[in-house]
């Protein structure tokens, strides 16, 4: 099971790395997880190589908390105008409620 992080639409994994997959959502997405924000950065491990060639073999984002704003830096792939995309924000209260929705979704399946 593979954790699928789409920004504007777009995979953000696959446009960074084609080569990756994203991290078990269970482990993402969990209440107080490593992508709930927290008031100092830190960077989080979300996608991996299925299978590791030569290269970082890893895809990291930078998560912070400013004030109602999550920011996610250190990013670095094609966006809608193929223009370099290095950092995106989002409403604190919309972010947590779709993290939280996707999650639950994520333990529906669950077997």
């Amino acid at each position: 099971m593979h954790t699928y992080l789409f920004v504007d639409g777009l995979d953000l994994v696959v446009r960074s790395d084609s080569r990756m997959a994203g991290l078990d959502p269970r482990r993402l997405l969990r209440p107080g997880g490593p992508l709930y924000p927290r008031d100092m950065p830190r960077t989080v491990e979300v996608a991996a190589e299925e299978r590791p060639e030569s290269g970082p073999g890893r895809l990291t984002v930078r998560v912070r908390l400013r004030g109602e704003t999550v920011i996610w830096s250190d990013l670095m792939y094609p966006g809608v105008d193929d223009g370099a995309v290095e950092e995106v924000r989002f409403r604190l209260r919309q972010y947590l409620g779709e993290v939280q929705r996707a999650y639950a979704a994520v333990l529906q399946t669950r077997p």
